[in-house]
């Protein structure tokens, strides 16, 4: 618990800090001057002064603020040119941008950071998704779907390898989806509602690829040995049922302790059935092997990690465009959206896992922040600019009381969407969700 707050307070803290020094140092390049920067709201409860400007933690660590002299119409004014209405529009835009891109910057920055370590990642990420394996009881097989089909489409959307194609089926769970096929040279499109997967509700429809786990390992004198499997086997299935990861053969080793079982692999090329009997331990059977699944290494010097963390971002942006753009469309499920309470329990997860996940986490978060910021909604940067785009277009600047009006609408949307995103939160912990009685 505590590992969770410190984790949420860090990447929280870090995020908004970049964001509103972006305000901060634009605001003062164009000689505005800064009356308090704070990171939270509410109470303030440690603060200094610098200058002309009030640096400050208030109590409430969900957000943050630059308050500059002049801001908005209703503040006390005197025309001066340090005052943030005194600029032009030009000049304003400029503050009210570099929030936002100082958000974006940092996930560039911190997913370079975690490129630079390198790492190992599955085989088949960037391969075409060709089909290798269909479970009997997935929403691929009830829509038809063949070992051997090759997916190159998605509702419309062309995907070239398995880590779009999973990015495209895991934003539309519950939601029929049409799935444009190439099978022995014929072009086809099938329809396959993903099943609901985890408790963020990824989109998943049971399609695997043509890999295999591999025996890394033999235990002297176990099943394994006694029954002549060697480190470097490549097991095809168990039972008859393909295995494509090394989750899958450890569940099916498992479930059968003290029962004959019987293993496919394949060694030098050649295919051999392998027949043998999981030893019981506790409830569980196992047979002696340690498991590796196909994976490769990668290891970018700076300029290419660089170039990698620029693609990523730009690839999981169009990501965040398009589930936006799904929820108006009702084709993407708002159970997927994440509020604070979520965003701290994968804080404290990644935390556990290290501080490149959660450097992973916070390039995320921080991408999704700099967007969602840019959107046309009155209280958002976006929705600033929005305005003062409308002005121009106007030839004028709107009244006191439109503007007010134009921020309330926004500051209504808002609320809508973090009552959805916390209510989405609270279902996802089981004893909150025990409680609700209607679901």
């Amino acid at each position: 618990m505590l590992t969770t707050l410190l984790a949420f307070v860090f990447v929280l803290g870090v995020l908004i800090f970049v964001h509103e020094l972006g305000h901060f140092l634009a605001a003062r390049r164009i000689g505005v001057r800064v009356l308090t920067f704070s990171l939270g709201f509410g109470p303030k409860v440690l603060s200094t002064r610098r200058g002309d400007t009030e640096y400050c933690i208030s109590a409430i660590p969900l957000g943050g603020y630059v308050k500059m002299a002049g801001e908005t119409v209703d503040d006390p004014r005197t025309g001066r040119d340090d005052e943030f209405l005194s600029k032009t529009k030009w000049q304003r835009f400029q503050v009210l941008i570099m929030g936002p891109v100082m958000n974006i910057l940092l996930a560039v920055v911190l997913m370079w950071v975690v490129l630079l370590r390198g790492a190992e990642v599955p085989a088949f990420l960037d391969q075409p998704p060709v089909v290798g394996a269909v479970p009997a009881d997935s929403p691929a097989a009830r829509g038809g779907i063949k070992p051997g089909d090759r997916i190159v489409r998605v509702s419309g959307r062309e995907v070239r390898d398995w880590e779009q194609l999973s990015i495209a089926i895991g934003t539309k769970p519950g939601r029929e989806v049409p799935i444009e096929l190439v099978r022995d040279g014929r072009t086809m499109t099938v329809r396959v509602t993903p099943d609901a997967q985890t408790k963020y509700e990824i989109g998943d429809i049971g399609v695997l690829p043509n890999v295999h786990p591999r025996v890394s390992a033999i235990a002297q004198g176990d099943p394994a040995d006694k029954a002549g499997l060697k480190a470097g086997d490549k097991v095809l299935a168990v039972n008859g049922r393909t295995m494509s990861f090394s989750g899958q053969l450890s569940e099916a080793i498992a479930k059968h302790p003290d029962e004959p079982i019987t293993m496919t692999i394949q060694r030098g090329g050649e295919t051999l059935e392998v027949p043998l009997t999981p030893e019981r331990r506790g409830k569980r059977g196992v047979i002696g092997i340690g498991i590796q699944d196909e994976i490769k290494t990668i290891q970018p010097g700076p300029v290419q990690a660089l170039w990698m963390s620029l693609e990523r971002n730009y690839q999981f942006g169009g990501l965040i465009f398009q589930t936006l753009a799904g929820l108006a469309t009702r084709e993407t499920s708002p159970k997927q959206l994440m509020g604070p309470v979520a965003i701290a329990q994968l804080s404290g997860e990644y935390a556990a896992a290290g501080i490149i996940a959660l450097l992973s986490l916070m390039a995320s978060i921080s991408l999704n922040l700099g967007i969602l910021n840019l959107l046309p909604i009155p209280v958002l940067d976006g929705g600033h600019i929005f305005i003062m785009a409308l002005e121009g277009l106007a030839r004028r600047d709107f009244s006191a009381k439109v503007k007010e009006q134009m921020l309330l609408a926004g500051f209504v949307i808002l609320m809508a969407l973090m009552v959805t995103v916390i209510y989405n939160d609270l279902t996802r912990i089981q004893w909150v969700e025990r409680l609700m009685f209607w679901r």
